[in-house]
């Protein structure tokens, strides 16, 4: 199982043309760029706007007329926006380390036009219905991009997972290990496959926090990073990523990996798709960006679970992205407070363990992307259309006629240095801090509107649909 670009119909620019009554008309918003990235590449194009939906890509100098024209720099790129399926809002309960408000904003400032919420460190957690109505009406009046949830697949709460998904969550999450609070415990590998077998009779997808708490050892206190390290071995997640495997292989349900940071496990995950295993797989820019050689002792804001690795790995998870045994990029954009990082001590055994970085997720890909040639267009599939499939978001992930019009307007050869202060994220902690990344988003819109961080104008998803 893989996530892929549709192919198009016919040949350029024939899968792209408006309806047919359309041409007459005037559209609500008219771009025009010498780069706009289509499933045929980046080329250059008119996209045409109605009713929040793109209506029409023409090939530059069509002349289609719209209320509005927005006609690009030189320099700048019209890229699907971004769609982020594993951000931790945090909101209810936990508004202090995040919230929707400030998690919106930073999505848009970073590209992302979708995202999908994960259903624990907010108190409730997204366990029942119940629990996402109160998620859904805190999330409502906040939001400056469109907004999703997923739900939560916890002991005992197997009666409440059907309707969840009847009101609308795109699948659910759980453990194989504490997951840091405790309101949202683990399952056994047992618990898991029956929760499989139950999502099988609706083709629910489960998500995967996929590591073994057997081989996870007690983190020393203290400052050393490698110490920390070895606390969570790659044999954690090996072994894990097997369990998840082999329940979806006996139950024939699909089943997610997520944020992978273990390349060892990679050849499991490649013969299970081999094998007709309904599996996906992500990875995040932290593990891709960031090596644990580089990690200076004390430095906090670098701890996340399961943990960033050595150099070598990072290249092994970059080729598995390039033959497609990782599906896509996600944040796991998992804040806290400053002092729950233990900023001024560094301890690694106290801290919490989440990078934040949703604002940044797109340069930095693109930062690292670009010095190995990679192009743009295979960067926003692995962090717009492949998200998007994954979570059944069809009107999501592409410039094409009948998607909604999300768009990010992106410099690529721009460069900038990451300072905390000027992140929407509401605590300024950062393991990017005084980094200098290449790419900066210009301008967001969502349903062919510039978002404005003062008006919320998201919508709030259900699975299928609006």
């Amino acid at each position: 199982m893989s996530l892929e670009y549709a192919a198009p119909v016919s040949g350029a620019f024939g899968w792209l043309k408006s309806d047919a009554d359309a041409e007459a008309d005037r559209y609500d918003l008219v771009i025009r760029g010498n780069a706009v990235l289509t499933p045929e590449g980046i080329v250059p194009a008119e996209v045409a706007v109605r009713n929040g939906s793109i209506a029409a890509v023409v090939p530059l100098g069509t002349g289609l007329e719209g209320e509005r024209l927005l006609e690009l720099a030189d320099d700048e790129a019209l890229l699907p926006g971004l769609v982020d399926t594993h951000v931790h809002v945090n909101e209810p309960g936990r508004t202090e380390w995040e919230g929707f408000a400030s998690a919106t904003r930073a999505a848009a400032a970073g590209g992302v036009t979708t995202l999908i919420d994960m259903p624990l460190n907010s108190i409730p957690p997204t366990v029942n219905v119940e629990a996402l109505e109160t998620k859904r009406a805190c999330a409502e009046p906040q939001a400056v991009v469109d907004v999703g949830f997923w739900g939560g697949a916890v002991p005992g709460n197997e009666a409440d997972l059907r309707p969840l998904h009847d009101a609308g969550v795109f699948g659910f999450k759980c453990f194989l290990v504490h997951s840091g609070v405790d309101e949202f415990p683990h399952l056994e590998p047992a618990e898991m496959e029956t929760v499989l077998a139950e999502l099988k009779t609706f083709d629910a997808l489960l998500i995967v926090h996929a590591e073994d708490p057997g081989k996870i050892r007690d983190t020393p206190a203290g400052s050393r990073y490698a110490g920390f390290l070895a606390s969570r071995p790659p044999e954690a997640e090996n072994t894990a990523v097997g369990q998840v495997i082999e329940a979806a292989r006996r139950t024939g349900a699909r089943a997610h990996i997520l944020h992978l940071s273990s390349a060892e496990a990679l050849p499991l995950i490649r013969a299970a798709k081999d094998d007709g295993v309904r599996l996906t797989a992500e990875t995040c820019p932290h593990y891709l960006t960031l090596t644990a050689e580089e990690i200076p002792d004390g430095a906090t804001a670098f701890k996340c679970c399961p943990p960033i690795r050595e150099d070598a790995n990072r290249e092994q998870l970059w080729a598995g992205l390039a033959d497609g045994t990782i599906d896509c990029i996600v944040s796991d954009h998992s804040p806290s407070t400053q002092d729950l990082k233990d900023l001024v001590r560094g301890d690694f055994g106290v801290a919490w363990g989440g990078v934040s970085s949703l604002q940044l997720g797109l340069p930095l890909i693109w930062t690292e992307a670009r010095t190995r040639g990679i192009p743009l267009e295979r960067v926003l599939h692995w962090m717009s259309a492949a998200p998007a499939a994954l979570a059944g978001l069809d009107r999501k992930g592409g410039i094409v006629p009948g998607k909604d019009a999300d768009f990010a307007v992106f410099a690529a050869g721009d460069t900038f240095t990451v300072d905390p202060a000027a992140l929407q994220h509401k605590n300024p902690v950062t393991p990017y801090a005084g980094k200098q990344l290449t790419g900066v988003v210009r301008r967001t819109l969502l349903a062919g509107v510039d978002v404005d961080p003062a008006v919320p104008a998201g919508s709030l998803l259900r699975r299928g649909g609006a």
